[in-house]
């Protein structure tokens, strides 16, 4: 009689019935009958599980529900490997199955494009997706052997291990310094900057910002910088640190102290680099690029750079002025009108200079603010008149004597009928502006509907009227064209100007796209940060500088002081006179004598104190040089330099921003929505996976939030992909891909320098 086996489960063990159970750790199943281990395999062995349970099954050792309960497989699972023990026997899990050889599908000329895209880093189903063939296919094909899968993907380091090799090359050089061997021969005057070598990695934070570098690059970003800013010693070239500032203006890392906020090592994966700059050191560079108006020269050759790229957002320059407040304690600026704000505070006046859609041609820096006339007397327009293309020739404007050279649109500021007649009667230069002092409205019946054509684009209507007029008086007396606009409310819109070759249509849309421009300065202070000051110190201005007078500016104080306290007084002394006490009450009518005697003699004093005031005024000079202040009454200058660099980075980078959202808009997207689309795109994560072998860099944008958005990424792609730029610094050519859409070549060739 056999003996009976005890049913005894080791500790720890998955019962299976009374008689048989499991032992699982991380490694190895055991299987018991009772106390004894029976079969051992290693964990995730399929074919061995499949046959332990079948010879189970077939020994009565367990029947097939326990199998299926104890494991979670399936009843077909467990009958089709049962089959296979019976037909086959232990060899029938274990034999190499046999397939077609070959396929029709990945033939060998297919088979050798999969193999390659495996290599740069692609999964199993971007392949399929590029190539156009299924899922399955590529799978079995890297199931039989035919594909092997990640020969190079084990490369490509997730943000988790690249994080590890940053922080351990912190212990001995630095936080993200792995490229040790060039750092040191950099630091010993042996290295003209490192190379830009990429490696594959996955989910690299704003990544997504490489998107605009097409067209940052079509903007100008290194046009004329060797020439320019010339090369920097140490590590970083000029064409590195250029991309760092352009790239930290587009992910709105608004100065380089912001950068202590983000991982170095991650950011200096957009540039093919070890780590980005550290914060001192790009103050450093920032300071050797901007050295001796070098980044004012760069601005110049900018400037006129982009005038030629479009020649017909020239015919109409806008100009306006921007007050930089500054809050700091180092000096005391002067005083100006900040008109977002309603007071007078002290600050910089920038003056810039736009198109009619708002783009920045340059900016004139006042730190002694001369005014809008001034300023474009003395360095705007002699700028336009070098650098503005395609102006018309001397012979030219002989023979159509109303043609001007360009058109120059500002605000009430700029009224100066003096001003008007020099540009023309001096340059042929056409200015239109805002009428200051209109005349009584006009009949309503005068105005009749159009539709006017708007630079953006956009068609608006317009009730409009115009008529001659003169304005001035003496010698600046001039003949302008006025044209007024009636609103829906009824108020009428003066305008005149002095551009007789343009249509009143064409002036109206011109002055009325001055909002333009005032969009342009809310956006770059929200997004781009251009008040912010860069650097820190103070440097004197030149001897022969001309400010204001201290003490003609306490006079004209105390001069207006007495002419308001004068007109007061003024008022009321002719309000008693026509307005006298009656005579019925004699004590009444003397008093209100004494009062009126009271202020007549207020009155004549200070009449009198005004005209010593007067004389005072005239016989101080309203300007002296800046060396004849009084210690107490000097004022420094804030530095330029590193200012003016970053503001043409910005310049760069809302124009690239502007271009691509041209691209984007459409039917179901305006321009604002296609901003924030491209905010959202320039700090997303994205993967970069070079291909030295066949010089492409392809950076993998991950999808958007909303299908919508994922489309119209797509199509922003394909322009961006077929404008076949190369990155900087490499001879890759960069590819643009967004995830879980299939990339084409349906775009045509676009300009994403000059789009409208």
């Amino acid at each position: 009689m056999p003996q009976l086996i005890l049913p005894l489960i080791p500790q720890g063990a998955t019962p299976i019935n009374q008689r048989v159970s499991v032992f699982r750790d991380e490694d190895t199943w055991t299987y018991f009958i009772g106390a004894y281990p029976v079969y051992s395999h290693r964990s995730g062995d399929q074919k061995t599980f499949r046959f332990v349970s079948s010879q189970l099954i077939q020994s009565g050792a367990a029947r097939q529900m326990e199998i299926q309960r104890a494991f979670g497989v399936s009843k077909s699972s467990v009958i089709r490997s049962l089959k296979t023990l019976q037909r086959g026997g232990a060899g029938g899990f274990f034999s190499q199955r046999r397939g077609r050889r070959g396929g029709k599908v990945l033939t060998a000329e297919v088979l050798e494009k999969a193999q390659r895209l495996l290599d740069q880093g692609y999964c199993k189903a971007d392949v399929a997706r590029k190539l156009g063939v299924g899922y399955d296919t590529c799978r079995k094909a890297i199931h039989d052997g035919r594909l092997v899968e990640s020969a190079r993907q084990g490369l490509k380091l997730s943000k988790s291990e690249r994080s590890a090799v940053d922080a351990a090359a912190g212990e001995v050089m630095g936080v993200g310094c792995t490229r040790v061997p060039e750092r040191v021969l950099a630091s010993m005057g042996q290295l003209a900057g490192a190379a830009s070598r990429f490696e594959p990695c996955v989910d690299v934070p704003k990544a997504g910002a490489l998107c605009a570098l097409p067209a940052l690059l079509a903007n100008g970003l290194l046009n004329g910088a060797k020439q320019f800013l010339g090369e920097l010693k140490g590590y970083y070239t000029s064409v590195q640190v250029l991309l760092v500032l352009a790239l930290m203006a587009l992910c709105r890392i608004k100065s380089a102290e912001k950068m202590r906020g983000h991982a170095p090592g991650e950011f200096g994966k957009l540039l093919g680099l070890d780590r980005a700059p550290e914060v001192r050191c790009l103050r450093q560079k920032m300071d050797e690029l901007s050295a001796e108006d070098a980044a004012e020269r760069w601005a110049a050759h900018l400037s006129a750079f982009w005038m030629q790229q479009d020649p017909e957002a020239v015919g109409a320059l806008y100009v306006d002025g921007h007050v930089r407040v500054y809050h700091g304690g180092l000096t005391q600026l002067p005083r100006r009108y900040v008109s977002r704000q309603r007071l007078c505070l002290r600050g910089i006046s920038d003056y810039w200079v736009n198109d009619a859609i708002g783009r920045p041609f340059f900016v004139v820096e006042k730190q002694i603010d001369p005014g809008l006339l001034a300023t474009l007397r003395q360095d705007i327009v002699p700028r336009l008149l070098e650098q503005v293309p395609n102006q018309p020739s001397q012979d030219q404007l002989a023979q159509e004597p109303y043609l001007s050279r360009f058109v120059l649109v500002f605000d009430r500021e700029g009224y100066s009928p003096a001003f008007f007649r020099q540009m023309w009667s001096e340059h042929r230069i056409g200015c239109l502006t805002y009428h200051k002092h209109p005349d009584a409205p006009w009949p309503d019946h005068w105005f009749e509907s159009h539709e006017v054509p708007m630079p953006g684009g956009q068609v608006v209507r317009m009730r409009l009227c115009e008529m001659g007029t003169r304005i001035g008086s003496g010698k600046d007396e001039i003949w302008v064209r006025e044209v007024r606009r009636l609103t829906d409310t009824g108020h009428p819109s003066s305008l005149i100007s002095t551009a007789m070759d343009l249509a009143h249509t064409q002036l109206a849309a011109r002055m009325f796209s001055r909002w333009c421009q005032e969009n342009f300065f809310q956006y770059m202070m929200q997004h781009f940060d251009i008040d912010v000051v860069l650097e820190y110190g103070l440097s004197g201005f030149p001897d022969t500088e001309k400010v204001v007078n201290p003490a003609w500016r306490g006079l004209e104080r105390s001069r207006n002081a007495v002419q308001s306290k004068l007109n007061y007084r003024r008022a009321r002394f002719a309000e008693m006179s026509m307005h006298p006490e009656t005579e019925d009450s004699p004590a009444q009518y003397r008093k209100w004598q004494h009062k009126k005697g009271e202020l007549l003699e207020e009155v004549e004093n200070l009449e009198h104190q005004l005209s010593e005031l007067k004389t005072q005024q005239k016989q101080t000079p309203k300007h002296i040089q800046w060396s004849q202040l009084d210690e107490q009454e000097k004022f420094f200058r804030l530095p330029p330099a590193r200012k003016r660099l970053m503001d043409t980075i910005r310049m760069i980078a809302y124009r690239a921003e502007t271009a691509m959202v041209n691209l984007i808009t459409g039917p179901v997207t305006d321009s604002s929505q296609a901003r924030r689309i491209l905010q959202d795109l320039f700090v997303t994560e994205a993967d970069i996976l070079p291909d030295p072998d066949n010089e492409r860099l392809t950076i993998r944008v991950h999808g958007a939030a909303r299908p919508a958005v994922s489309r119209v990424l797509k199509k922003l792609f394909e322009h961006l992909t077929d404008a076949q730029e190369i990155y900087p610094g490499t001879q890759m050519r960069i590819v643009y891909e967004l995830l879980g859409y299939p990339p084409s070549n349906a775009a045509e060739g676009v300009t994403l320098s000059s789009q409208r």
